[in-house]
């Protein structure tokens, strides 16, 4: 579905992330894999074994002048860029009463301003080569909200608002701009929840079960393929049917 398409996917270490670039790679992507953690490297190192290229990259996406160099470096060494997944993220939980400055800030600039600073790095390529799909991870929290995580739904929350905006901004362009809401997704954040915390979060999900990154990264590869050529600023919620 991805056969000579190149993907640009943040926060591809683990979880979510690292479950869209094997998705993309069984599909023929090349990928550039970013993360601020050095284990991208050994997720690119793997997937190069599919028989695509794979190309590792350890950056802070929160950083605008390094997501612009690195941007050109990725652009310089495929050759274009036809796929950008911002899903780089953090949490920083706690009730409004009890955060913190740093707690709302650190938040902001990972989850929301580093999407912008990816965006900015791959757009003017995008706008070029007439031709993009822009896929952004936002949240259910953030269209519903959830308490103790102020912060986490704001971010979240911005980044709908930026993933239609830009929508109609690029679609004359023949670019794609799409948000994914993942609700209670099987991740190592996920894991760390009390066990009663996980059974009453399964209670209120029609599906009655957690979530698992493949079933986000099925999402992403539509929205990455021409299947959903005719897509743009929308948000798929992949959340068990969960009410928000």
């Amino acid at each position: 579905m991805l056969e000579g398409k190149v993907a640009i996917i943040t926060g591809a270490a683990r979880g979510i992330g690292k479950a869209i670039a094997q998705k993309f790679a069984q599909n023929h992507a090349n990928l550039a894999l970013i993360s601020r953690s050095a284990r991208v490297l050994e997720v690119a190192d793997e997937l190069q074994k599919m028989g695509v290229k794979v190309v590792g990259y350890q950056l802070d996406v929160s950083d605008f002048d390094r997501c612009q160099q690195i941007g050109k470096q990725i652009i310089e060494e495929f050759g274009r860029v036809d796929v950008l997944v911002n899903n780089a993220g953090i949490t920083r939980d706690n009730l409004l009463l009890r955060m913190t400055e740093q707690d709302w800030d650190d938040v902001i600039r990972v989850n929301l301003k580093s999407v912008f600073n990816m965006t900015k790095a791959v757009m003017s390529q995008m706008i070029r080569q007439r031709s993009g799909s822009i896929i952004n991870m936002s949240s259910v929290v953030g269209r519903g909200g959830n308490a103790g995580q102020a912060n986490y739904s704001a971010s979240k929350a911005g980044i709908i608002g930026f993933t239609k905006s830009l929508a109609k901004e690029l679609g004359a362009r023949n670019i794609r701009s799409n948000a994914i809401a993942p609700g209670f997704i099987e991740t190592d954040m996920t894991k760390s929840l009390p066990e009663d915390v996980r059974k009453n979060w399964i209670q209120t999900i029609p599906l009655r079960r957690v979530g698992a990154p493949e079933d986000v990264a099925n999402v992403a590869l539509f929205l990455a393929s021409d299947l959903s050529s005719y897509i743009t600023g929308q948000v798929i919620n992949v959340c068990g049917g969960i009410d928000i």
